[in-house]
């Protein structure tokens, strides 16, 4: 527990950190040359009471990241609706009908057949599903995501779905890596922006945690994603 927490729910520590991380941002954007890049926090709530989660909202952060479905489904109606929630933990086929109305983007799509639900759902919606592509940048072999040299036609398959537009990809570098697995991450998505296929927009890279989000800044980063930074260091959640 942070020192700046007491039991009487005080979550002042989260407002100071959110300013430490809001701070590092600049500085990495003004050292790598970066001004005018608008790189979104997103705060991960995995195990974050929904009281704390608000408390963030209330600060400024405006986007969150959901971890587990059936977390999600339990907290949902307790947040402040004025963010955003995408979700970006590993997702299956099955558990895909219960949030398609509940996020703005899912940013862990890494196959086809995901990619087709997601679709299906959305035309049964009367909506169009913005997603991510997640490349399992480090092919690590236990971490979701397509292939590194897979991406690009899973991308080029994707695009063919009506209701499901590419917004972008998403990455977990290995822990400890070389910036070459940034900066291999930053030309893939450089370069399918190039490639113009229609309905692929590259505008989003999500790569970046507590622990390297000012290094994935510099190899072109424009939303990060803070869990432990922000909020300190994880509990269970039950529900």
């Amino acid at each position: 527990m942070s020192p700046l927490e007491n039991s009487s729910g005080n979550f002042q520590y989260i407002l100071e950190n959110y300013k430490e991380i809001c701070y590092n941002v600049e500085n990495a954007k003004a050292k790598y040359a970066r001004p005018d890049d608008n790189i979104q926090i997103m705060a991960v709530t995995k195990t974050v009471e929904p009281e704390k989660i608000n408390f963030a909202i209330k600060q400024g952060i405006n986007l969150l990241g959901e971890n587990r479905v059936q977390e999600f489904i339990s907290k949902k109606n307790l947040y402040d609706k004025s963010a955003q929630v995408h979700f970006i933990g590993h997702l299956q086929t099955n558990k895909v009908k219960y949030i398609i109305n509940d996020v703005s983007l899912i940013q862990s799509v890494d196959s086809f057949k995901l990619a087709s639900e997601i679709n299906r759902l959305a035309v049964k919606n009367n909506k169009t599903m913005d997603v991510l592509v997640e490349v399992n940048v480090g092919d690590e072999a236990t971490k979701s995501g397509v292939a590194f040299n897979e991406c690009v036609e899973l991308v080029k398959s994707i695009s063919q779905l009506e209701n499901v537009s590419v917004k972008g990809l998403m990455a977990i570098p290995p822990i400890g890596c070389g910036e070459d697995v940034f900066e291999k991450m930053h030309e893939l998505y450089q370069s399918i922006g190039e490639m113009n296929i229609k309905g692929v927009n590259m505008d989003i890279l999500s790569m970046g945690m507590s622990g390297d989000y000012e290094l994935a800044i510099k190899h072109g980063s424009n939303l990060v994603r803070i869990g432990t930074k922000l909020f300190g260091a994880r509990k269970y959640f039950g529900g």
